[in-house]
């Protein structure tokens, strides 16, 4: 997936996976999954997706500080 956020290209396609969380299983309405990517120039980003009744109820792309990345890391 790719999206543009204020001018930046942020793609799954070409970031490198940092970490991958997946709740709940496959097909289930509230299941979702969250990645956390670093683009080749440093920059994080979180794709995430999930079933209808999800926190991510459609596909999108989220740029994050590496602060943020970080926290999001630390708090499993």
């Amino acid at each position: 997936m790719k999206k543009v956020i204020c001018k930046v290209e942020y793609d799954t396609e070409s970031a490198t996976v940092v970490e991958k969380r997946v709740c709940g299983e496959f097909g289930d309405p509230a299941g979702y999954e969250e990645t956390l990517y670093q683009t080749p120039d440093g920059k994080f980003f979180l794709y995430v997706n999930g079933g209808a009744e999800s926190v991510h109820a459609k596909e999108d792309i989220k740029r994050m500080s590496a602060a943020k990345a970080k926290e999001w890391q630390e708090n499993a």
